[in-house]
């Protein structure tokens, strides 16, 4: 796969790699690296941070949604394999399915552990160490072990396909242990990359913010991202989310600035063109958010809010064909919620008003 023209996004943080090394790469590749999600990511990156800072259940849920999603979801040794900071070990011809099969793993548990590079390779093909690995799996499994316990303590050992000389056991749910002569010892080692201490503070500070935000303290998350943003000014996504925490501050011409901000960074921030046609609307700038709706809009024609609010703008500024015009393609895109309905009264509405339609 070409990184080239798409959109990576990253949960939970690089355990292996420094993430300024993978941005610049990613953008000399001519792809794009956000953090988190976004409407345009199509290639979602778990960081193995994730481990350390998420729940299994809530790695669970964040996998189904972004499944459902549609989103293409690679681990972190299959994104530096992607992007050739990372080779691709040898002697590999067995499928998913025959791992699946001859383990006796559940197809959503195996993605799982190799979504979080469980096995020597990432995807298909794997190798005979892969299938000897999942075998291990199966058997921790079946004696109570959660694969999120078996994932973090395999890290802990270095490489992965070392594991396969070692028989293991569980130690409950969130413990695995390896035999030996001398009895059993908990899987430590070291990682094979440091994170390195920049890349680790930058990490927490970016959590701090999510965290502050999350709980509604929107100007210590501001706080936080603008620190971030002193730290690494190159981040759209922290703009972005600063803007949304000035503005639920009411500090709306600061909020503005970072959008703009994210834009700069980003001119194909989607999110970020919507948001600030909503403040400039607020502030009854309506050229200027028309012309932020309509940028929104060419970039995403899916994008159901923005037509939809492009829609009410023409309606309130009078042009009543461009508002049948606009309501009739979010018909196109939602015709069931309530949106719809206030989209269908407003076609209504202007063909009783007589107005000619505006093709298109």
């Amino acid at each position: 796969m070409a990184v080239a023209g798409q959109t990576f996004g990253i949960v939970g943080g690089l355990s292996a790699f420094p993430r300024r090394l993978v941005a610049r790469e990613v953008e000399r590749q001519f792809g794009h690296l956000r953090r988190g999600v976004t409407r345009q990511t199509t290639y979602l990156v778990f960081g193995r941070n994730l481990l350390a800072k998420s729940s299994e259940a809530e790695i669970e849920a964040r996998f189904d949604a972004e499944n459902a999603a549609g989103r293409w979801l690679v681990s972190e040794n299959g994104f530096l394999r992607l992007l050739g900071l990372m080779s691709v070990p040898g002697a590999s011809a067995l499928t998913r399915q025959s791992l699946i099969d001859q383990a006796k793993l559940s197809p959503r548990t195996f993605d799982l552990l190799s979504l979080f590079d469980a096995f020597e390779h990432d995807s298909e093909p794997f190798s005979f160490r892969d299938l000897i690995l999942a075998r291990k799996y199966a058997e921790l499994i079946g004696s109570g072990a959660n694969w999120s316990a078996i994932v973090r303590s395999v890290h802990r050992s270095g490489q992965v396909a070392s594991l396969t000389a070692l028989s293991l056991h569980s130690g409950g749910p969130d413990a695995i242990y390896a035999r030996s002569a001398e009895g059993l010892s908990e899987l430590n080692g070291q990682l094979l990359f440091d994170l390195g201490t920049p890349d680790a503070a930058l990490e927490d500070l970016f959590d701090l913010a999510e965290e502050a935000e999350a709980n509604g303290d929107y100007e210590e998350a501001a706080t936080f991202y603008q620190r971030y943003l002193a730290m690494d000014r190159t981040d759209s996504v922290a703009a972005f989310n600063r803007a949304n925490c000035l503005k639920a501050a009411g500090r709306e011409l600061d909020a503005a600035h970072d959008y703009a901000r994210a834009i700069k960074l980003d001119p194909s921030f989607v999110e970020a063109w919507f948001n600030l046609a909503g403040l400039m609307s607020e502030r009854g700038r309506i050229d200027t958010a028309r012309r932020h709706l309509r940028k929104a809009i060419e970039l995403d024609g899916d994008y159901a809010d923005a037509v939809f609010n492009l829609a009410k703008l023409e309606f309130d500024a009078g042009d009543l064909g461009e508002a049948r015009r606009w309501w009739s393609r979010y018909l196109e895109l939602d015709s069931d919620s309530e949106w719809a309905r206030t989209a269908e009264r407003g076609v209504q509405y202007v063909d009783l008003q007589g107005h000619p339609r505006t093709a298109g």
